[in-house]
């Protein structure tokens, strides 16, 4: 099987994962959109504090997927499951932190001045969240194990099953239907609460039973915490959860200082958000798919084999980032009319939807060169870029066009989002200039 075709399969497993778990988010926008505009409002701000919190932890637990993926390469199996259990016990403290901070969001709201009527059920809805949050992170590990052996299958399948109860679970507890007692918002975050729940005792299920991972010895022996494994993991994963952070927050941060422009406002920007996360894992499954087979070959020793998955990678990921642009720049009015009925929201919606397009198209591009760099050890260098453009010139210049010069876009949500695909571009082409100069003189360790 040829290289394009090892990671078109393996990205197309990964999607349908990716789009199941991301349908979550898709499934409590709608239903909170139906429900009340002030729930989706909410919605917007909370799903902004947890995604910037689960995705930085997140983030340091992804420099498995690289680290597993070699091992696997280089046929030390047994280096595998002593190495994963390394990955749980920094699980255990990074959930213990994340919890801390969703329990705490009071401060966060006050700075970024969200108007109080929101924020009763913005603490209901984050400490529901906050109960989900080690379960939700344990999947990753175990999502991170099975890609990076080449076995996306099974994760792909228990998220497709795990959205197939949260789509009628959150309908009827957020509304009740004269059944039970309508929870609203609070209804959504049940949901989540449950099917994270479910998927856990699945995975878990799986790492003792399941055959493919007994060569691993995953189960089989409990390995006691080793300092120098957590230190490596630690080492490639906190800058590289650093640089997902500043992405996301500079993404997610968007939500909190357009609450100040309204109702109408969040709302809309929230379901251009939810648009452009639910495209962002088209590239994000084809860049783990090609992180993986990259990691492969380094641990197998053949540069280039390497080089080659990577130019399938991108090849890929052009073309498909490209059409959905089109896709959405065309089909703006049609796409907002799905999400809201509201004719104030859908008129701003309609219009961010057409920035999605330019958002989405290089976004895909820094986010396979992101993944290949990890993939390469190269993490500290993009921390920086991201700082640089995505605070800076992204959620910075947002802000000053916004609100200091709201002459040129009336304090609309227009202003971030311009912003943010402008500084998109200069990630993208530096992130593109950095991965050409490293892959042109990499040599694997040995």
């Amino acid at each position: 099987m040829s290289e394009r075709r090892s990671v078109l399969k393996h990205a197309v497993t990964v999607l349908l994962g990716q789009l199941a778990v991301i349908s979550f988010g898709v499934t409590d926008t709608i239903v909170a959109g139906r429900y009340d505009p002030h729930a989706l409002a909410a919605l917007s701000i909370s799903s902004a504090i947890y995604i910037s919190v689960y995705v930085a932890l997140m983030g340091v637990l992804q420099a498995l997927l690289p680290m597993l993926a070699e091992l696997h390469g280089a046929k030390s199996y047994q280096k595998v499951g002593k190495l994963f259990h390394q990955g749980i016990y920094l699980m255990g403290i990074l959930s213990l932190i994340g919890i801390a901070v969703l329990l705490s969001p009071g401060l966060i709201l006050h700075w970024t001045k969200v108007p109080e009527n929101l924020h009763i059920v913005i603490f209901d809805y984050l400490f529901l969240l906050a109960v989900a949050l080690a379960p939700a992170l344990f999947f990753r590990m175990f999502s991170s194990l099975s890609q990076s052996l080449g076995k996306p299958k099974t994760v792909a399948y228990i998220q497709v099953a795990g959205l197939a109860v949260k789509i009628p679970l959150s309908i009827l507890l957020t509304f009740g239907f004269d059944v039970l007692e309508p929870r609203g918002l609070q209804g959504c975050a049940m949901a989540t609460v449950i099917v994270n729940f479910g998927m856990l005792f699945v995975s878990l299920w799986l790492l003792k039973n399941s055959a493919f991972f007994q060569p691993y010895g995953i189960w089989k022996k409990l390995y006691p915490p080793n300092l120098k494994d957590i230190g490596r993991i630690t080492r490639l994963g906190i800058p590289n959860g650093l640089s997902v952070t500043v992405e996301v927050t500079s993404f997610t941060m968007m939500a909190l200082f357009i609450a100040r422009l309204g109702t109408s406002a969040a709302a809309s920007h929230q379901v251009a958000a939810n648009l452009a996360a639910l495209l962002y894992m088209v590239p994000l499954s084809f860049s783990i798919a090609t992180s993986a087979r990259a990691s492969y070959w380094i641990g197998a020793q053949n540069v280039e084999m390497m080089k080659q998955s990577v130019r399938s990678g991108f090849e890929l990921i052009l073309f498909i980032a490209f059409v959905l642009a089109g896709v959405v720049w065309f089909g703006q009015t049609e796409i907002a009319s799905i999400y809201v009925n509201d004719t104030s929201v859908l008129q701003i919606t309609s219009e961010l939807i057409g920035l999605v397009a330019l958002y989405h198209f290089f976004d895909a591009i820094q986010t396979m060169c992101f993944f290949v760099l990890r993939s390469l050890k190269i993490v500290f260098i993009p921390f920086i870029i991201y700082s640089c453009m995505l605070w800076g010139l992204g959620l910075g210049g947002g802000f000053m066009l916004a609100y200091e010069y709201e002459w040129l876009f009336y304090q609309s949500p227009s202003a971030f989002w311009l912003s943010s695909s402008t500084a998109l571009i200069f990630v993208s082409l530096s992130l593109l200039l950095l991965l050409r100069m490293k892959l042109s003189r990499f040599a694997p360790e040995p």
